[in-house]
Order: structure tokens, then sequence, then C-alpha cells
């Protein structure tokens, strides 16, 4: 069953519908209709945060959800599911795949990437798992650990690659992972146009996750705004 509703997502466009607390669209009321609207446009999954948001968006749409819960914790750069306390909270709402943070960086309490996911890994054996990757090195490293996507979400966001582009070289960065992972690569962070949601594809990742310039209306005003400044 869960096979089948993954298999879908082969080729397609999964949509990230996320308001943090200091954005205007911040509700699991919109997010839930968001996703409603992302169905609409043809998307085949969503990407979500909280598992207040996902009950809502599970209420709209019958679409495999990838969960994450964003939380800042002062002793660590991680803030993309970061402790067993978020992967627990997911848990509650079950979406189909939990992505969390796979760069070096420690959790909080100073816990490695590799003791986090074996945690989960004893705790929820048969529940998939997404890493968010920002290099190379790391994508290569969290599809050895055994995470069943790979994804490129956190490129130009963390210290080692806030010189990277994802686009650049024709996704070179792309290329070399999906050249060499033997799981499931998932292209995320900066696809912000249609043209770089095909060639991804192209380039053979599973899947496609595209986010601000779909559902952040105020990001995607200002880029207006600035043209017309």
């Amino acid at each position: 069953m869960i096979e089948n509703r993954i298999e879908q997502l082969k080729g397609k466009l999964i949509v990230s519908c996320q308001a943090l607390p200091h954005e205007p669209l911040h509700s699991s009321f919109i997010m839930g209709r968001m996703a409603l609207a992302a169905k609409e446009g043809g998307a085949l999954g969503i990407r979500a945060n909280t598992k207040e948001d996902i009950k809502e968006i599970q209420s709209q749409v019958d679409l495999p959800i990838i969960g994450i819960v964003k939380r800042d914790y002062e002793d660590s750069k991680v803030y993309i599911t970061p402790t067993m306390k978020e992967i627990d909270e997911l848990m509650e709402v079950k979406p189909e795949i939990i992505a969390l943070d796979a760069t070096g960086a420690l959790r909080p309490g100073g816990l490695t990437l590799d003791d986090f996911f074996h945690q989960i890994k004893e705790k929820y054996p048969e529940q998939l798992l997404m890493a968010d990757c920002s290099t190379v090195e790391e994508a290569l490293h969290a599809d050895e650990l055994g995470f069943d996507f790979i994804g490129t979400t956190m490129v130009g966001y963390t210290e080692q690659s806030k010189n990277d582009k994802i686009e650049a070289n024709d996704f070179e960065i792309i290329k070399q992972i999906v050249a060499k992972a033997k799981n499931k690569v998932i292209a995320e962070g900066n696809i912000n146009t249609p043209e770089k949601a095909k060639r991804v594809v192209e380039l053979g990742v599973f899947s496609v996750v595209v986010g601000s310039i779909i559902t952040r209306p105020q990001l995607i005003t200002k880029s207006f705004a600035e043209a017309l400044a």
C-alpha cells in the first residue's frame, strides 16, 4: 500500500506547504487549503511542517506527505526534526516520510546524525526517512547510513555549502549524488522554475520538491516589487 503511494511520486511534483509562526499565512487551516490548491494544480505529494498542519492537510487531500518539525534548540544549528521529541510528534499523524537534517552538525545534546538515525530506526523500524543534505559528501553518507530518500534541501544553507548553488554547472551536485547513491534522490531547495524541475527529473532524481515559489506569496510578491524598484 505505502509502496504504491510512494511510487506515484516518481518523476512528479511534491509541493512544500509551510508557513512559520512569523509568516503571514501561518495557520493549519490555510496550509490545508494550500495543499488542496497544490493538488488541484497537479502536485502528487506534499511536504509539511508540524503535526497540526499535517493533520489538517490529511483531512483535505489524500496525498503522500513528507513531514518535518522545524524547532530551534540553543545548543545546535540543526532545526529540521532535530530530536526524538519531533519524531514522536510526527508519528502521532504518521506521514508517509519523515525528513530530518542530515548535515554533519551535531543534534541537540551533542548527538551525531549516525546515532540519531539508529535511534529512530530502533524505535520506528518501518518509518521511511528522508535526509536533508547540503553537500555531496553528506548525501552519500546518508545514503550509506540507509536513509530511504536523499534530499538536496540544505544546499546553500549551511556553512559548508554557503557558496554552492543547486543549479550550478547544470545541477552538478545532483548529478554527482544520482550517480553514486543507492537510494532515491529527491531534488529540493531553490528549484524555482518549471524548467529546473523538469531538468532535475531528466537527470534522474526520483521526485522534486518545490516550495516558496508556489506557497509563499510574500516572497513571490517581493521578486516582482524589487524588479520595479
